[in-house]
């Protein structure tokens, strides 16, 4: 895997937001290979790097997308609440 900006690595892993992860760092919460990082923008590599936040170890989140198509016969809606009010067709 590449290397990632911290604070896009904790937010990924749910965490916080970006903008509040980049405060825990400047704060002195995450060490990464048992150092404590306040510099933000430090990068590191997920598959080697070591990062904690709170004493507590992060994991890697593999986040897997299940794509659905849809193909939608013509005049048909798909909707809870119609604002057009259209035809259905039955």
């Amino acid at each position: 895997m590449e290397e990632i900006r911290l604070q896009k690595f904790l937010a990924e892993n749910g965490i916080a937001s970006r903008r509040k992860c980049e405060e825990l760092i400047e704060n002195g919460k995450v060490k990464v290979n048992g150092e404590v990082i306040t510099k933000l923008g430090t990068k590191i590599n997920p598959d080697k790097d070591i990062v904690e936040y709170n004493g507590k170890k992060m994991k890697i989140s593999k986040k897997e997308y299940t794509y659905i198509l849809l193909n939608k016969p013509i005049d048909y809606v798909t909707t809870v609440k119609d604002q057009f009010r259209k035809k259905y067709c039955t």
